[in-house]
């Protein structure tokens, strides 16, 4: 029998290959045999084999079989013999990873740099090739130096397992990342290097900088840099200079690799004005509504942030209207030589999208209508994002839901459709508790309270509760219907008792039982507005105490028991994007509360109660508050009736101050109370540090306010004020907040509490 054999083999893992024969004659093949496989089946090496039973071969086309199974990188080695006309094809398989393991790396996450590998085609389950591992090793260390760790040590070690497997293992030292030792600017004359570097990311410490060891901004990032790079650009552009341009960009790494040399050559051309701005294209809108949207005019210098910010506002614009995919393009006109630049924003409103569908998920309790009557995108009609916004924010605000997520996926296969999918998740809205708290002002505080948020996931609430304190006893049962009609108008009913010993509080001293009986209802105007009313009938009964004053013993001689039918109304006007932790709007009160002609006392109240939370820059919101409240009485009542006095100084006014001792004293040099009422103050709000869920703010204030008597005037010189920090908390027993002020214009006689918390009431 006569035996002819070719041998390839791969060198260095290149596409090299040799045959080692006598010239072949040509044959039929009659049979194929393949041996040596161990995972790669007979069937896929006869699918790559250009050689079928028949053929006639000689050494041209056998050398061609070679090299198309070499191509396939499954063999490391690679036979063909023949035997009389069968052809056997004898292969070494490459073996495969059995597993990757790193060590050392704290840059970049395990998973992400196998996610990373599986890119390039080298990870666990595929086939070893060397030249791809020496390809990973170099992305990584590019990877590497681009976070300026430019002596990062590399070592992959491949060991080979049974089963023709083998085991990688990249070992990593990243060593330290290489700290910026000078950035510097050529070219630039308008401005400072300091004033350009100001605002960079990427810089050498210097000053006091020095002893922050936790600090990174001399710790060179090519992102970082490449960030740094377009806040320069924006800087000049948003002053003027259209021209500007960075013109080279140099990174040199000293020898020892520890320090980096950046230097920055720009040319920062002329200021360029504005000369004509105009609209251009179809207005499915009307064109007033867009340059409404315009804030670049002529005459004022260019400025990059306004055109885009033109632009955005256009399109948002648009969008509000259900043009979704609008295109807004400003066309710059440049005059070089009277350096005026006109625009043109070119607007191609596209299709008006509608919605098809508004799908809700994720309510296990909440009723489906609960929360389709919230939603402000109404189904059917077309998409407008101004509508999606807000039905998220009137969804956050019902507190029955611990996150809201709407999204607005296209219809598949149409081109001006999309579906709203709101997903919701369920919080607790139920609770029956024992509470204990307690405040400077009012002691320990006891509660146990009954209460449903959303009865039955129907929206409606229930609540009875049992409140006792150092001052004052009160139980409550009270019933809300916010959709008592289709369109939106509440109506509730309520029940209250209290037991006030006002001695207790370091006030006047006195004992005052209340019950108070009636409906109320809430009328919408619109959808930032609301007007409330209620009516019903309430009785407090007076008594002395041995310490009672003479003011109070005169008024209660002639109204022991006061009856009266008392009504309230109100209008507010509420933009708050959150009642729990607002960071945006304005909340806006006008109330009123009297009693009835015919009553046993005739009196009115009227007040103001303001809010505005004003975002800035890092989350910090500016929140400016203030409460107006004045009093009188009418008819045969002579003199407003003294429990209906307003208060200030506290925790919830003018902290620094003790509770309720602004204002009036009675013969006993007892905070008495007065029938007018001024309170305001600033606050600062800002992130608790390390705070994720954003229920922990700083405060940094300052208050102020005073009350006035009857027949006193207002007088604004009189206002105490004062300064501190405070804390506010939502914590897992109740709402916390504390403060620590320092009075400002304090005077001989007022009382001063410095410190001040309380647990277990709400703020906002």
């Amino acid at each position: 029998m006569i035996k002819t054999k070719i041998f390839y083999a791969s060198v260095l893992a290149l596409f090299m290959w040799s045959v080692q024969a006598i010239a072949l004659e040509e044959f039929e093949v009659t049979d194929i045999q393949v041996t040596g496989t161990q995972r790669i089946s007979a069937g896929t090496i006869f699918n790559y084999l250009p050689i079928k039973v028949g053929d006639f071969v000689d050494d041209d086309e056998v050398n061609e079989a070679i090299k198309a199974l070499f191509d396939t990188g499954f063999f490391q080695d690679i036979e063909l013999n023949r035997e009389g006309g069968v052809l056997i094809v004898d292969v070494v398989e490459r073996p495969t990873v059995a597993s990757v393991e790193f060590s050392g790396n704290k840059e970049f996450d395990t998973d992400a740099l196998k996610k990373g590998m599986l890119q390039v085609g080298f990870g666990e389950g595929l086939v070893f090739k060397k030249a791809i591992l020496d390809k990973v090793e170099q992305e990584l260390r590019t990877q590497y130096y681009s976070s300026g760790k430019y002596s990062v040590d590399i070592k992959a070690t491949v060991t080979p397992l049974e089963r023709n497997r083998v085991k990688i293992n990249v070992d990593i030292d990243e060593g330290k990342t290489a700290k910026v030792g000078e950035v510097a600017l050529v070219g630039n004359s308008i401005f400072s290097d300091k004033k350009l570097l100001k605002s960079f990311k990427v810089k050498p410490k210097t000053g006091w900088q020095k002893l922050n060891f936790l600090g990174k901004t001399d710790q060179y990032s090519k992102q970082k840099l490449a960030g740094d790079l377009e806040t320069l650009r924006s800087y000049y552009q948003d002053r003027g200079y259209l021209d500007f341009k960075i013109d080279s960009t140099q990174v040199a790494i000293s020898e020892n690799k520890k320090k980096i040399f950046i230097t920055i050559n720009l040319t920062e051309g002329k200021v360029y004005t504005v000369d004509k701005v105009s609209l251009r294209g179809k207005f499915v809108v009307p064109e007033e509504d867009l340059k409404q949207q315009v804030t670049i005019f002529t005459g004022d210098i260019f400025s990059r942030k306004q055109v885009e910010q033109t632009s955005k506002a256009i399109s948002d614009r648009l969008a509000e209207s259900g043009y979704t995919f609008a295109n807004v393009n400003a066309i710059p006109d440049i005059d070089k030589e009277n350096r005026t630049v006109s625009f043109v924003f070119a607007i191609d409103p596209s299709k008006r999208v509608y919605v098809r569908r508004i799908n809700i998920s994720g309510n296990t309790t909440t009723r489906d209508e609960v929360i389709r009557r919230e939603m402000r995108q109404i189904e059917g009609g077309w998409l407008s994002t101004k509508n999606v916004r807000r039905s998220k924010v009137r969804l956050a605000r019902l507190s029955f839901f611990e996150d809201v997520n709407i999204e607005t996926p296209a219809v598949p296969g149409t081109e001006d459709q999309v579906d709203v999918n709101v997903h919701v998740k369920e919080q607790q809205t139920g609770s029956m508790q024992f509470g204990l708290g307690f405040s400077e002002s009012d002691g320990v505080l006891i509660q146990a309270s009954i209460n449903q948020k959303n009865l039955f996931g129907s929206g409606k609430e229930l609540d009875f509760s049992i409140d006792t304190s150092r001052i004052s006893k009160a139980a409550r049962i009270r019933y809300f219907n916010p959709y008592y009609t289709v369109n939106g108008v509440s109506r509730g009913f309520y029940l209250t008792w209290t037991d006030i010993d006002a001695a207790e509080a370091d006030l006047s001293r006195y004992i005052n039982e209340t019950i108070s009986l009636g409906v109320n209802y809430r009328i919408p105007l619109s959808e930032h507005n609301n007007f409330s009313f209620s009516f019903g009938p309430d009785r407090s009964k007076l008594s002395n105490t041995d310490g009672t004053p003479d003011e109070i013993r005169a008024y209660i001689a002639l109204h022991p028991d006061d009856w009266y039918l008392k009504t309230t109304a109100s209008w507010s006007h509420d933009t708050r994007d959150s009642i729990l932790y607002p960071t945006s709007g304005f909340n806006f009160r006008l109330l009123g509360e009297t009693s009835i002609p015919g009553s046993q006392v005739d009196y009115y109240k009227t007040g103001l109660n303001l809010s505005w939370h004003l975002p800035t820059i890092s989350e910090v919101v500016l929140k400016f508050s203030g409460d107006l409240g004045y009093g009188d009485s009418y008819g045969d009542t002579v003199i407003f009736p003294f429990y209906k006095n307003y208060y200030a100084g506290g925790s919830s006014s003018v902290r620094g101050y003790t509770a309720r001792s602004l204002g009036p004293r009675d013969s006993n040099n007892d905070p008495f109370g007065g029938s007018k009422r001024v309170v305001g103050g600033i606050d600062v709000l800002i992130p608790f540090p390390g705070s994720e869920k954003k229920d922990k703010r700083l405060s940094l204030f300052v208050d102020g306010g005073m009350v006035f008597g009857q027949n006193e005037d207002i007088d604004f010189n009189a206002l105490r004020y004062s300064y501190g920090v405070g804390l506010f908390w939502y914590s897992p027993v109740g709402p916390l907040a504390l403060s620590y002020a320092l009075p400002i214009n304090d005077e001989e006689g007022d009382d001063l509490e410095k410190f001040q918390f309380t647990i277990g009431r709400g703020f906002n």
